[in-house]
């Protein structure tokens, strides 16, 4: 076999690792050109910064992009990489000083950033990019990269117009990229061999029984959005005497409580753990019951059965792909985005536990 030149090397193959050798070469031992070259279609850029969520939700994006241009090189500047996916995504970075510098000193054909933060909208000024999508930074502002940027920008910037809102937050970033968003599925990097471990030890405690992660938390950010303890605990009763597993889930914040409330109910709680294990717990689940938070995202990616509990939210923001519902308080809320109540009870106090156990029923069959 002829040793291939340096300018024989074809750093444009979707195989190309840079300084390190490409798949082909290590498996194969085939050299620049074989039969396995194909040349990047599209270099795209996504910037999606933002809460861990926001993260997950946004990964559908990929699907369509590796529909369009199956040899696409995709590049994924993320405050939160260990949930993204690492099949379909080439490139995922931090946004650090070594990784910006990469970005602005590269060349890309589509340049997406879906965070108004000032920081990830001057990135997106910054970046050498064919077509631009999403928000970027003129005149010392914020701007939409495109017009289709516009309706997103001001349904975060008015109360008003975000609740006359009545598209999902797919449909609105795949209308910002100029795509027409069609049911692509959410993404998630779940460890298989945890999640292996979690379903066969869950399914052993379980037996027949479908399986209810109640996930109790939802995290500060937005306290009004929480359940009372008393309610889950009830939740946790109904369920069981229906013939269910109730399982209770939470992270650090939610530990302590999980622990009195499954003392209290006698249902099972496996304890708090990484973010890499609890998805993988996750997994072990049939059906999901969360207020809005990162587990209703989780959720989704793993394509689980789900009863949201929404109240300050606009309803029509969440796509839960024909596998869920969502069950609001029968009172309304007046408090759209808000940490504190107006009426100084939350008014999910007024949604009950019946309810809820009723609407995971309906889900569950």
């Amino acid at each position: 076999m002829q040793e291939p030149s340096f300018n024989d090397v074809r750093q444009d193959c979707i195989h190309f690792r840079g300084g390190i050798p490409c798949a082909p070469n290590k498996v194969k031992g085939v050299m620049c050109t074989c039969e396995d070259f194909r040349p990047i279609s599209k270099r795209i850029l996504i910037i999606k910064l933002g809460a861990l969520g926001d993260v997950i939700r946004t990964t559908p994006l990929i699907v369509k992009y590796r529909q369009l241009y199956p040899d696409c090189h995709i590049t994924w500047l993320t405050l939160s990489p260990d949930v993204l996916p690492k099949k379909g995504i080439n490139l995922i970075l931090r946004p650090e000083a070594f990784s910006l510098w990469q970005i602005q000193n590269g060349d890309y054909d589509i340049a997406i950033n879906l965070d108004k933060e000032t920081e990830a909208c001057m990135l997106l000024a910054a970046v050498k990019a064919t077509e631009k999508f999403g928000y970027t930074w003129e005149n010392n502002r914020i701007a939409p990269a495109t017009p289709a940027a516009v309706h997103k920008l001001m349904t975060g910037f008015f109360d008003q117009i975000s609740l006359r809102n009545t598209k999902s937050y797919l449909e609105e970033i795949f209308e910002i990229c100029h795509l027409e968003f069609q049911h692509e599925p959410y993404l998630i990097n779940k460890n298989e061999e945890l999640s292996a471990k979690w379903t066969k030890q869950l399914r052993e405690l379980a037996g027949d029984r479908l399986i209810v992660g109640l996930n109790t938390g939802c995290g500060p950010r937005w306290n009004t959005r929480l359940w009372p303890a008393d309610y889950w605990q009830n939740l946790a009763h109904q369920l069981k005497a229906n013939g269910l597993f109730p399982v209770f889930l939470g992270g650090s914040l939610e530990d302590e409580k999980n622990q009195a409330m499954a003392a209290e109910t006698g249902t099972y709680y496996p304890g708090h753990f990484s973010l890499e294990e609890f998805i993988a717990l996750t997994d072990g689940c049939d059906l999901i019951v969360t207020q809005v938070s990162m587990m209703m995202h989780i959720a989704t990616a793993l394509e689980k059965k789900m009863v949201l509990m929404n109240n300050i939210f606009n309803r029509h923001e969440f796509e839960l792909y024909g596998r869920g519902e969502i069950i609001e308080p029968s009172v309304g809320c007046e408090c759209h985005f808000g940490n504190t109540c107006k009426r100084g009870t939350s008014c999910m106090h007024d949604l009950t536990s019946d309810e809820v156990a009723q609407a995971v029923l309906r889900v569950a069959n």
